[in-house]
């Protein structure tokens, strides 16, 4: 420290010496600005006034996302593609008082991210406008603050809705900033490292650092740049003396090298400091890492050296547990989990991440796809693309990039999804401009003019092998695409729209003849439409290809760089384009679930992408209504030599993983007879790993474990008396913090619990999972929960017996054990019999309970029992008929005008169908998104009618602007017979819009389209 000190006064000294004038030797100052904003829903314009009264508002820390906190509703602002939640106008208010000693100094305030249309005050006056939601920004603050206390007010504008085709936060969702420096200072960004050569023994390093005078005269000044590694010690360093003219900007080019550099990688992500120090007192670290990389047609991508294949995927923002405002510490977590399955690289889709996720992708070793936009023109119906994109597109672009070209996990410039536009050239030429030492891509956008050739799901048709590709290299930006739902299986395959062409899908067969379990989340005969439906996590539910084909192909073709599936967490949001609309909230396409759960998809890539020895057994071993000696198909995923399955003790045979897509799983076909199902898995002849799924009984007692730090993670499993998972339990837990933590979220992975997650103390467990992500809101003091659930079958189905359990669990600190009293009853009064142990309900029974400690009310929790609740049990019959023909867009679920909707008939799918009756102009307009390549495909419209004295009925088809008259033969009976019209349409790659429209007094009655 010392020596830093002479050595820098030394410099400083020359400097003086060289004759100029020097600026005062402030440091920069930069205090997070995080905590305690005041907080208002609805538009308040008089709160940018400084001395407008907030003392009703309510007051929290940022980062904060106020549609997460918000009820779901079937007729939310978002939608169906937003995952019901809604918009609309915040205000954020903070106030502070200036420091003495920043009087003087430029002072900045700096946002990470806010959506969007966010404008800001300081004490009253206008500092600006930023419309993307994703983009980080500031603004000079210093020549309106003032002597005592200043306000700075924040309005958020999210009124225009659906403004995403996913699920967005509302409002200040990032870390807020207060920076002072001197007026001759790096600004924001201002230094950008590369490392044009490396290798293990010597690496490149270039350093642009970009100086700023903010002053009125002509300054000299010293740049010192110094090189730290990882322990801080100070390997390379450059001085340079600066002259900048008053009001000027200038950047200075420096370039040294490192004798043995460790390189950044995945496996070993080193990272090294720029520390860039000025004698005006200003200093700025920049963290980078050494390393090459490098795109080949034939071969894919290179990194420091070695061919390394892309084992993405790809993830929203917002996905998982707690919406936009996502603690870093929970972002590690994600990431870590991503990383555990064997994960080495992330898509951010389709925008940019808030910063700290790049940051911890370089700590943590995840190459990053980073992308800016959705769309280049309107995609959703108020999104940047339509509101601000022309406007705005250069400014966020270069802003993004200044702020991201530092990382060394970001490996790959995504510019568009699944859109179009002349603009492609500008974005590409902007890039190559501001850092021409990483390439370009795309989610299959302008491809002509991009680097690499990025396919989304073209990439998963056989046809896609079979075409000639450009002479660029090729990543696959979204795929596969395949959805699971954690613990639902059936044996049945399912296409998203129904079988397909073997030029448009890869095969895939049925695992039994027919459908062998008989489960469901509802009545099939109650569903809306026929798209609600779970997945199966077989690995058997998918759009065009199953992952492990998909795998099979990357893996063996050299040019195939790599994929990032769809996706890694399931999300919030496009509810009904896939999955059918309320009550599904979310998207099922993760590899992990909301709540950070790993489904059997998981484990499979695990076997693929890790070499620790590892084994999983699908599907569980609980199926109360199956018959005994059904053929089971019984899959375990390990990356062992080879694997014995035992049942009940008894071998039924050895297996070994296969290369090719259909053997990478052992399997046999095991009779369902309950007891314990063991897979042990042996390298060299010798047990390295074993596995297990145990019959489970009726749900009995909790299980709680405790994870994290400053945002610690409750795990609750509802389990038999014996301690083993029951697959299918969904008994509402009950929750009670004690110290100083609060619930951020409740969350369990069910798709269609639309519960809120936010503020509550309770939530259903999802086949027999849940969790409690919770905020630490002090530093220290003793943090427990308390976790209580009234147990059992909820239909009754195998077991009468209730049990009652509560248990605590340590969070932080020294916490004893509590002694719980409880109370209940069966009759739906007030609790007032002692609970001694397990009873028995008969059905349509609701028990109460209350839960207390030294006479203190801890928990009130109610649970009901019968046929008739939770899970629903049918027939295989049943569920064969409610898998066929899956995947239609329902008239009603659309836009419509000059229409209604009647539920009169019969035979009609979903809630009703829209009849056009006497409406010269009425139509009906879907949203239709091709996530693969444009081309020609086959609109089916379900449709009713007869029309007296002629032979149906001519009505007009648009198709993206494209109209045609089409015509509709009769059907014979109004409302009742139902025909297929089958027409040839072109849609593109991305956003296509139908409409159907009466060109005359009347047209027929449109119940439903299928795009195949």
């Amino acid at each position: 420290m010392i020596n830093r000190f002479v050595l820098f006064i030394a410099f400083c000294a020359l400097v003086l010496l060289a004759g100029g004038v020097s600026a005062s030797a402030a440091g920069r100052e930069v205090l997070n600005f995080d905590a305690d904003w005041q907080f208002a829903l609805g538009d308040h314009p008089e709160a940018k006034d400084p001395k407008f009264d907030a003392t009703d508002w309510r007051t929290l820390n940022v980062p904060h996302d106020w549609a997460f906190e918000a009820d779901y509703a079937k007729d939310a602002a978002q939608a169906a593609n937003g995952g019901y939640k809604p918009g609309g106008i915040g205000w954020y208010r903070k106030s502070f008082n200036l420091a003495a000693d920043w009087q003087g100094e430029l002072v900045s305030i700096q946002f990470d991210a806010v959506y969007m249309n966010s404008e800001v005050w300081i004490n009253g006056h206008y500092l600006g406008k930023r419309p993307y939601g994703y983009i980080p920004f500031g603004y000079d603050i210093s020549e309106h603050l003032k002597i005592g206390v200043n306000t700075i007010a924040v309005r958020v504008d999210s009124r225009l809705e659906p403004s995403a085709r996913w699920y967005h936060g509302c409002g200040i969702y990032g870390h807020v900033n207060l920076v002072a420096t001197n007026a001759v200072h790096i600004p924001k960004d201002g230094v950008y490292v590369r490392t044009p050569q490396a290798t293990s023994s010597r690496a490149t390093v270039a350093v642009d650092t970009e100086l700023k005078n903010a002053s009125s005269q002509e300054v000299r000044l010293g740049l010192w740049t110094r090189i730290l590694d990882s322990n801080g010690k100070m390997v390379a360093e450059l001085k340079e003396v600066v002259e900048i003219a008053a009001g000027g900007t200038q950047v200075v080019a420096q370039e040294v090298s490192l004798q043995s550099p460790a390189l950044w990688s995945p496996e070993s992500p080193a990272l090294y400091t720029v520390q860039s120090t000025l004698t005006t007192g200003d200093e700025v670290t920049t963290r980078f890492g050494v390393r090459e990389i490098r795109w080949e047609t034939e071969t894919g991508f290179w990194l420091n050296g070695k061919n390394v294949k892309l084992l993405g995927v790809a993830d929203h923002l917002e996905a998982g547990p707690v919406g936009a405002a996502f603690p870093d510490e929970l972002n590690r977590w994600k990431i870590q989990l991503l990383k555990d399955m064997g994960c080495n690289a992330i898509r951010v889709a389709h925008n940019p991440q808030v910063p700290a996720f790049y940051d911890l992708c370089d700590e943590m070793g995840m190459l990053v796809m980073d992308e800016i936009f959705d769309g280049w023109g309107g995609k959703a119906k108020q999104d940047y693309g339509r509101q601000a994109f022309d406007a705005w597109w250069e400014r966020d672009l270069r802003t993004w990039l200044k702020a991201n070209r530092n990382h060394p996990s970001v490996i790959l410039w995504s510019l568009g999804n699944e859109t179009r536009g002349k603009v492609a050239k500008q974005l590409v030429d902007v890039c190559h401009e501001m850092d021409p030492t990483r390439l370009t891509t795309s989610g299959h956008s302008g491809s002509e003019v991009m680097d690499v050739f990025g396919v989304n799901g073209g990439s998963e048709s056989p046809s896609f092998f079979k075409k000639a590709r450009p002479d660029k290299p090729f990543v696959s930006t979204e795929a596969p695409h395949t959805w699971q739902v954690r613990g639902y299986y059936r044996t049945q395959t399912w296409f998203r729209d129904g079988p397909k062409t073997p030029q448009k899908v890869f095969p895939l067969s049925d695992l039994t003849q027919e459908e062998i379990f008989t489960y469901d989340w509802i009545d099939p005969a109650k569903r809306k439409n026929r798209k609600q439906i779970f997945n199966s996590s077989y690995d058997n539910a998918t759009v065009r290809i199953s992952a492990r084909k998909n795998w099979e192909l990357m893996r063996d073709l050299p040019w195939y760089s790599g994929h990032f599936r769809w996706t890694g967490f399931d999300y919030i949001g496009e509810a009904g384009y896939v999955h059918g609309g309320w009550p599904f909230r979310a998207f099922m396409g993760g590899a992990l679930d909301l709540a950070g759960f790993k489904k059997d998809l998981f484990y499979f890539y695990q076997s693929q992408w890790r070499t620790e020895p590892m084994a999983h057994i699908l599907p569980h071993w609980t199926h109360p209504n199956m018959e005994a000696g059904t053929l089971v198909p019984v899959w375990v995923y390990s990356n062992c030599d080879e694997v014995e399955l035992f049942l009940n003790g008894k071998s039924l045979g050895k297996d070994r993983p296969g290369t090719k897509w259909d053997e990478m799983q052992c399997d046999w076909m095991v009779p369902w007879t309950p007891g314990r199902l063991v897979a042990v898995a042996y390298s060299d002849g010798r047990e390295v790993a074993r596995a297990e799924q145990v019959t489970a009984g009726a749900p009995a007692q909790l299980s709680l474990a405790a994870e994290g730090d400053q945002y610690p993670i409750i795990t609750v499993r509802q389990e038999d008396d014996r301690g083993v998972l029951n697959p299918y339990a969904e008994n509402r837990i009950h929750y009670y913090v004690e110290g100083p933590a609060r619930i951020l979220s409740l969350e369990s992975g069910n798709p269609v619990n639309t519960e809120n997650n936010y503020g509550q103390t309770s939530r259903t467990a999802f086949f027999g999972l849940a969790r409690c992500f919770l905020e630490n809101t002090a530093s220290s003091g003793n943090i427990s929960v308390v976790a209580g659930a009234i147990l059992g079958e909820k239909q009754l189905m195998t077991s009468k017996t209730v049990s009652i359990d509560v248990d605590l669990i340590k969070v932080r600190g020294d916490v004893g054990a509590l002694d719980f009293d409880i109370l209940y009853s069966t009759d739906g009064s007030t609790p007032t019999l002692q609970y001694e142990g397990p009873f028995k309900v008969t059905p349509n029974t609701t028990v109460k309970a209350i839960v207390s400690h030294n006479g203190h009310s801890l928990l009130t929790m109610s649970e009901r029992f019968g046929s008739n609740q939770g899970i629903y049990w049918g027939s295989v019959e049943q569920m064969n008929a409610s898998q066929a023909n899956a995947g239609g867009d329902q008239a009603e679920d659309a836009l419509f005008k000059g229409v209604r909707v009647v539920n009169g008939g019969k035979d009609y799918r979903g809630l009703g169908y829209l009849d056009f009756g006497s409406q010269q102009g009425g139509y009906v307009e879907w949203y239709q998104e091709n996530d693969g390549t444009a081309g020609r495909f086959e609109l089916q419209i379900r449709y009713s009618g007869n029309t007296h004295n002629r032979a149906g009925r001519e009505m007009k088809l648009t198709v993206n602007g494209n109209s045609r008259k089409i015509f509709f033969p009769n059907a014979r009976k109004y409302g009742e017979d139902w025909e297929i019209l089958k027409l040839p349409i072109y849609l593109k790659a991305g956003a296509n819009t139908i409409r159907i429209t009466a060109i005359e007094s009347g047209g027929m009655c449109i119940d439903e389209i299928q795009v195949k």
